[in-house]
């Protein structure tokens, strides 16, 4: 964000837009940070915009955004915006006593700032005495009963039931004056949500994700909050265990995959892990394990499948090798002669239409067209479409011009559910609402366990075993 904000004053003065005035943090950035916010504001029309500013008062990075919202106090105006601060309490072992001068310091510093915070949120590991939040209001020139506490919890879904609980909902409502509009708030739904993810009475399924970034799980929140919405929307508690591609260079990667209900091959950049990703591939084709891809997912599954499948032994994205004799993933054609990586790639969301018949247009209900969002630098190749589609793979998914491939599968009567996409569904999930992709990927990691628990029950039972639909994984095609 600091970022493009820079770059547009940077623009705009290249322009002349300034008059060949000195360029400031005050008041150029600062315009041009109130200038975002309120165009997300015009271009969505919300009741409430929550604009969160990140990092700790003081920080001179910071600093700019914090005289930008200020100003903004100002314009707008009391009962049009509002100061919500979150601040530390920490629990002294030693002393057995929750301490409240890291809050008072941070209040102090954002009030040297220019700025009254009127909500204060108190993140600590359990809950803030009424005299120790009568302190807190006292020292901080803020009302008791707006001194909320932000209780540490099991989920983070379980958030809004402890604020509604302290009638946070309330007093911000009656802040912004929007008492008569939203007179209570009705979270019987939310609770509903959060008794399922507590306590799924479905059942629950193992997911793997071989991915690059493993070892920071939060390089996949958004994988994993949608993964968790699915898993609502199918009442089953969805286990995820996170695979180095890397480790898959093994012979026995077969049995590092063999427990698992489904595969799912994240998003990333770069050669490395690219082999193992592969691997967890093939393996999820041959056994019918259900498979799916998220952008670079859905690019090593064309790979995989023009190596095993068509037999160029040597295809491969000009990402990993430019050499390669078969690019089944290429640059994006608009940068091919385009050497620098900032803003080059395709970004935000872009219209997907559906093929008739598939299995894709299917999860999404029918619909015929659908807007999903990107980001990727390469494409598929659509020299190799015919040779690929004449193997068996399915192009589900074009854009509307024909030019872009954005989702591949295979057909029902080849695999359960093999289904890949060049965008990101995750980013359109939501607890209410799961992104249908995740939520049938989740329902076919559910059949899939059933098939298995079943056929394990037939073989301890000496019953007649019908031939499985999920079998051993050959060496090669």
């Amino acid at each position: 964000t600091t970022g493009r904000i820079y770059l547009s004053v940077i623009e705009k003065e290249r322009r002349g837009d300034y008059l060949g005035k000195t360029i400031q943090v005050i008041p150029h950035i600062t315009d041009e940070i109130k200038a975002a916010v309120r165009k997300v504001a015009e271009m969505h029309e919300p009741d409430v915009l929550i604009v969160e500013i990140g990092g700790t008062v003081g920080d001179i990075e910071s600093l700019p955004f914090m005289e930008a919202i200020r100003q903004m106090g100002n314009e707008e105006g009391r009962g049009n915006a509002l100061f919500i601060h979150v601040t530390l309490v920490p629990y002294i072992a030693a002393a057995g006593e929750l301490k409240t001068k890291p809050t008072q310091h941070s209040v102090r510093e954002l009030r040297e700032i220019g700025i009254s915070p009127d909500i204060l949120l108190c993140r600590s590991d359990r809950p803030l005495p009424a005299d120790l939040r009568k302190k807190i209001g006292l020292f901080c020139n803020v009302q008791e009963n707006a001194v909320i506490s932000a209780l540490d919890v099991a989920s983070i879904y379980e958030v809004p039931l402890a604020f509604h609980e302290q009638g946070l909902d309330d007093l911000i409502a009656s802040e912004l004056h929007l008492k008569e509009q939203f007179p209570t708030a009705d979270l019987t739904k939310w609770r509903e949500l959060v008794s399922t993810i507590k306590e799924p009475t479905g059942g629950s399924v193992r997911i793997a994700i071989v991915g690059k970034y493993v070892e920071l799980e939060d390089s996949y929140k958004s994988l994993r909050e949608a993964l968790t919405h699915a898993g609502v929307a199918n009442n089953l508690r969805v286990g995820v265990d996170w695979i180095e591609s890397e480790n898959l260079m093994k012979d026995d990667y077969e049995n590092q995959l063999r427990d698992f209900d489904a595969i799912l091959v994240p998003g990333g950049f770069g050669k490395r892990g690219i082999a193992g990703m592969l691997k967890a591939i093939k393996y999820a084709r041959k056994s019918r394990t259900p498979y799916f891809g998220i952008c670079l997912g859905m690019q090593t599954a064309c790979i995989e499948y023009a190596r095993s499948v068509c037999g160029l032994r040597d295809a491969d994205s000009t990402e990993f090798n430019e050499e390669t004799p078969f690019p089944i993933i290429f640059k994006l054609r608009d940068l091919v002669d385009v050497e620098e990586l900032g803003g080059t790639m395709r970004l935000g969301e872009w219209t997907c239409d559906l093929a008739e018949g598939s299995l894709a247009r299917e999860i999404y209900s029918g619909a015929a067209e659908i807007g999903e969002r990107h980001r990727h630098r390469f494409e598929f190749n659509p020299e190799f479409r015919d040779l690929l589609e004449k193997e068996g793979l399915v192009v589900s998914g074009v854009s509307p011009d024909g030019k872009f491939v954005e989702m591949v599968e295979l057909s029902r009567e080849t695999h359960p559910f093999f289904v890949a996409c060049q965008f990101h569904p995750e980013y359109k999930s939501k607890p209410l609402a799961a992104h249908p992709l995740f939520t049938a990927f989740v329902r076919a990691a559910w059949k899939n366990r059933l098939h298995s628990e079943n056929l394990e029950h037939d073989i301890r039972s000496d019953r007649p075993i019908e031939v499985p639909e999920r079998a051993s994984v050959a060496s090669d095609d």
